[in-house]
Formats: structure tokens, C-alpha cells, sequence
């Protein structure tokens, strides 16, 4: 795959598929999966912290990053539909069809914002 391109969320889909076949060996459970996304998470809150927040950096917070934690997620978010064998760019879409109908309205008459 040439790098040069965006990846699509069905190639991204893919790449994970066969990194899993061909480096990983199998699939953790879904389980162990959904743990380490909210592991993963948990180490993004951590930066977004210290990044916008109030907290101080800690010298081990310094070699972690915003995108590469946001990578993190995308990655076991892309593991789990797979092994739940869901087409992601379908669910996006539906997801997004569903936003549109049911919030078209409510965020403009939100006076908060």
C-alpha cells in the first residue's frame, strides 16, 4: 500500500487484519480487547491532562503522544470490528444518518453554544 495515500477505514480495517495474521498470531478476545481500549483511553485522558489541563507533566508523560494515543484507539477499535466481523465504514455512515436526524436541530437552539 503506498503510504502516500489516505487510508480508508475498510483499508485500515485491512492493514490490522493482516498485521494480526501475520505478526500478532491471533486476535486478543474481545474482552482483553475492550480492556485495552479503555487502557488506551485512559492513557490519552492522562496527556489531554496535562496537555489542556491543569496537571503538571511527569518525565514519562514526555515520550507519549496525543496522535499516537488517538493511533492506539483507532487500532483496537479496528481490531474489535473486525473480530465482531463489522464492516466499520458501514456503521460510520449509518451512525452518521442517525446523528443528522436526530441532532439537526438541537445543537443550533443550544443557547449554551
Amino acid at each position: 500500500m503506498d503510504k502516500s495515500k489516505n487510508i480508508s477505514i475498510s483499508d485500515a480495517q485491512l492493514l490490522v487484519d493482516d498485521w494480526i495474521k501475520n505478526n500478532g498470531v491471533r486476535y486478543f478476545s474481545e474482552l482483553t480487547n475492550m480492556t485495552i481500549l479503555t487502557e488506551e483511553v485512559g492513557e490519552l485522558a492522562r496527556l489531554m491532562a496535562r496537555t489542556y489541563g491543569d496537571q503538571s507533566f511527569k518525565k514519562s508523560d514526555l515520550t507519549n503522544s496525543i496522535p499516537d494515543e488517538l493511533a492506539d484507539i483507532f487500532w483496537v477499535i479496528l481490531c474489535l470490528s473486525n473480530q465482531m466481523e463489522i464492516d466499520l465504514t458501514a456503521a460510520f455512515k449509518k451512525n452518521i444518518e442517525k446523528k443528522s436526524l436526530r441532532d439537526k436541530l438541537r445543537h443550533h437552539k443550544n443557547e449554551k453554544l
